[in-house]
């Protein structure tokens, strides 16, 4: 990808010191898991592997770090182009999520959180996080590579910010408290593959305007979908599929939404509650 300049929104926590609360788990880590399953997830991964971290040292100043200024990068082409969008399609201003790197564990809005959370956006605090080991995972363990399956996390996450400014967030969260399990999965699913949609249109904008793609990218990205999508991962972790208890779509699913946002561009063709997904 074709990813240059520095957002002005991110925070650099890599290497911190944090607090009392993470090493031993505590209410820090349950929030973090409310917040997780509210917007998709399985917070049982972050309950169980709230163990104790691993000191990393910062790094030297002036020492060079590419993936963080890819990070950097991506969240500035993601303020461009949802700020062109809010402004042209919806009239209105575009605020700016901020980012925070960190290593091991992280405090947030929502909580305390460790790497094992993977990256996720606080409602609260409306920041994204994201530990960059979890780009080694995408690649190792899931198979993911690439600077475009990179950007497709952060569009993702981003794109969960754009469902907290404009409602849909806070819709689902009170339709979920409503519904009986199987249902609230249901909705889950929906508001993660409308995030995988916003992510497609932020691709397809931004390319438009900047040409931020490049051979093989698109396919990049569809890897990185289908790597995590629901049926892959408890293929892998249980050796069978579930979909009663899919959260965030199958592969295929969050493949077609990526593609819908990229071919229309248009924030209003990714309606995945009045859609069959």
């Amino acid at each position: 990808m074709k990813i240059g300049g520095r957002s002005s929104n991110v925070s650099d926590r890599r290497g911190m010191g944090g607090g009392p609360l993470m090493a031993g788990g505590g209410i820090g880590v349950v929030i973090v898991a409310l917040v997780v399953m509210f917007l998709g997830g399985d917070p049982s991964e972050v309950l169980q592997q709230a163990a104790p971290r691993q000191q990393q040292q910062q790094r030297a100043p002036g020492e060079p770090d590419p993936q963080g200024d890819f990070v950097s990068g991506v969240l500035l082409e993601t303020e461009k182009t949802w700020g062109a969008i809010f402004r042209d399609q919806l009239g209105r201003e575009y605020e700016e999520p901020k980012l925070v790197l960190f290593t091991d564990f992280v405090q947030s809005g929502c909580g305390n959180a460790q790497t094992a959370t993977g990256p996720f956006y606080c409602p609260l605090d409306k920041t994204v996080y994201i530990d960059l080991a979890f780009y080694n995972q995408l690649k190792e363990r899931f198979g993911a590579p690439g600077d475009a399956a990179q950007a497709y996390v952060i569009a993702h996450e981003v794109g969960h910010h754009v469902q907290t400014l404009l409602g849909v967030s806070e819709q689902v969260m009170n339709a979920r408290q409503r519904s009986s399990k199987a249902e609230a999965n249901a909705l889950s699913v929906r508001l993660e593959l409308q995030a995988d949609c916003y992510a497609g249109v932020w691709a397809a904008r931004a390319h438009q305007e900047r040409q931020i793609l490049e051979p093989g990218d698109v396919e990049e990205a569809m890897a990185a979908a289908a790597a995590i999508g629901d049926d892959r991962m408890q293929k892998q972790s249980r050796g069978y599929i579930s979909p009663e208890s899919f959260t965030h779509g199958s592969s295929a699913q969050r493949q077609r939404w990526i593609r819908r946002g990229m071919e229309t561009a248009d924030i209003r063709q990714c309606d995945t509650f009045q859609s069959d997904i």
